[in-house]
């Protein structure tokens, strides 16, 4: 992402901050929960924020 300013940079590296911290929260969801219905969800949700995480990465390295 080249040209970014300050503040654009900024906004990105909060966003990617929230997508770890969602992935941790829902990987450990996922983890201690005993319904399989709810563990399952809790899984995928951490894997659709681990790609948000990922691409945003993959762009700020582009």
């Amino acid at each position: 992402m080249p040209g970014l300013t300050s503040k654009e940079l900024t906004a990105v590296e909060d966003q990617l901050s929230i997508e770890q911290n969602l992935v941790q929260k829902f990987t450990m969801y996922a983890r201690t929960s005993t319904d399989p219905q709810i563990k399952e969800k809790c899984e995928q949700i951490a894997g659709r924020h681990q790609n948000h995480y990922n691409c945003l990465l993959n762009q700020l390295m582009q």
